[in-house]
This record gives C-alpha cells, structure tokens and sequence, in this order.
C-alpha cells in the first residue's frame, strides 16, 4: 500500500474515531472541507505541515497518521531489496 493511501485510512479512521465530520475536522484545521474529503480518497499528497495541524486537531501524533497496518510493516526481507 502507498503511503497516500495509509495517510488516507488512518485519517478517516482517526476522523471517525473523534466522532468528527470531514467538515468539523476541515473547520476546526482551518482546511477546506473538500481536501479533506480528496486526502481520504488518497486524490492530493498532504504537506507536513497539513498532517501536523489534523494531527494536532485528532488528538494524536502525526506520525500515527503515517503509521503502515502492522502485517505490512513486517515485510519479508527479501522483499525490501526489490
């Protein structure tokens, strides 16, 4: 999986788990509410500064939004030397 595509899951995810809507979280950010609807369906990158402020917004650090599921993390050496 692409990193724009772990970025998008673990932003709904975190959206949802707070009980947000993509336009309270997009209010509360200071963001338009339709870049957040396109950084969930992986449409646009977000700079570091972007994630930081949702980050900061979500409660949570902004590495947990860069975070890979964990049976991808775990790949095959192997694999990595592709």
């Amino acid at each position: 999986m692409e990193i724009r595509e772990v970025f998008a899951r673990n932003l709904r995810a975190a959206r949802q788990a707070k009980g947000l809507s993509q336009e309270e979280l997009a209010h509360r950010a200071d963001i338009d509410r339709t870049y957040i609807s396109s950084l969930e369906r992986s449409v646009y990158n977000a700079s570091i500064d972007v994630v930081d402020r949702l980050a900061t917004v979500l409660g949570i650090e902004a590495c947990e939004l860069l975070k890979r599921p964990p049976e991808e993390s775990q790949m095959p050496t192997a694999e990595l030397d592709d």
